[in-house]
This record gives C-alpha cells, structure tokens and sequence, in this order.
C-alpha cells in the first residue's frame, strides 16, 4: 500500500519489501518470545518449586519449542509467499534448519540465564521488555546491514539477530547460501553462551523455594 521498497531491490515486486520484513520479524519474535518470558518462568510457578519434585531446567527447553512452534508456522508462510512472489523456492531453503540450530543455544542460555536471575531480581521482566524494543530498531529488520555505514556494519558482529535474520533471508528470499563459517563461529559462540546459562541456573536452583 504505501509502496515501499527495500534498499538494494528497487527493482523488486511490491511483495519484497514484506517478506524481508517478514522474514526480520520471524527472528526477532522468536527471540522475543523466549526472552521476554524467561525473567518469570520459574518465578511465576512456586509450587513447581516447593512442593512438586520437578526438573526446572526443563521450563526453558519447553519455552523455546513452544516459541519454535510458532516461529516455524511463521517460516512456512514466508516460504509460501516467497514462492508466489517469485514462482519458485530455491534449493538453498534446505540450508534453513542450520540456521535455526545455530540460533538455538542462545536462545537456551538466555532462558536459563534469565530465569534464574529473575526468581531473585524481581524487576529484571520489566528490564527486558523496555531492552527489547530497542534492539527490534538496532537489529536489520526494517533494512539490510549493507544499507548501514562500515562502521555501524561491524558494530552488528555483537547483536545476537543480526547473522540469523541475514541467514534467513539469504536462503529464504535470496537463493544464497548462508555463510558456513560465520554460523559456526556464531554456534559456537551460542554454544559458550549456552554452558553459561547452565551453570548459573545450576548454581542458583538451590535457593529457588528459599526466595519464592
């Protein structure tokens, strides 16, 4: 309706500019969906904690495949408007599931991370929220990396959605290949994170129904 088109692609169909959105929000609701509700996870069942003999480290594998749950639904619509905006889907999809599996870890140790923190720092949801706005801005959903200056470009090596959605995109929309080497470092990196998240949350669960 209003036309837009997105920064590269002025040549494009009017369905682009919405699918690289699209493809954005995916992304960050994912992760928006996990973080945002991992402060509370543990905090709001007490009697998981107190009185049900229950592994908690659970709760954040089961908050990040219900938010898969979602965002995959989400993925098949991009790559059904994706297919009628362009005709076809290219083979680089199959690459997809790799980027989601690279994502993972990070999405596994905020979870644990937050969770834990949040039992004991009451206001670290409300904390959160007001972070997650900003990074929606600060990360390239409403524009691609290449249309930012060099030095903002290697500023977003340090934004945990800014490899994905870029991912995303190249082997959804772009017919490319994401890039290997990038998404190994990044799994590795998630994987760091992961083990960290883990160890907090193990090192904190022993005065979960002490706080609650």
């Amino acid at each position: 309706m209003l036309n837009a088109k997105w920064p590269g692609s002025e040549g494009a169909s009017d369905a682009e500019f919405a699918l690289q959105l699209f493809s954005g929000l995916i992304v960050f609701t994912f992760f928006g969906d996990v973080v945002g509700r991992a402060p509370t996870l543990i905090s709001d069942q007490p009697n998981m904690v107190k009185k049900v003999i229950f592994p908690l480290s659970i709760m954040p594998w089961v908050s990040v495949v219900s938010a898969a749950f979602f965002a995959g639904l989400s993925a098949l619509v991009l790559m059904a408007g994706a297919w009628l905006a362009m005709g076809k889907l290219s083979v680089h999809v199959v690459a997809l599931p790799l980027v989601v599996l690279a994502f993972l870890p990070v999405l596994l140790g905020l979870g644990w991370l937050l969770s834990s923190l949040g039992v004991y720092l009451r206001d670290l949801g409300h904390v959160v929220g007001l972070l997650l706005t900003p990074l929606m801005f600060l990360s390239p959903i409403f524009y691609p990396v290449s249309a930012l200056p060099e030095l903002v470009q290697g500023l977003m090596l340090f934004n945990p959605l800014a490899l994905i959605i870029d991912s995303v995109r190249a082997t959804v929309l772009h017919a490319q290949w994401p890039d290997f080497y990038a998404l190994a470092v990044y799994g590795c990196v998630a994987l760091c994170v992961s083990l960290l998240g883990a160890a907090c949350f193990h090192k904190t669960r022993r005065g979960f129904a002490d706080v609650l």
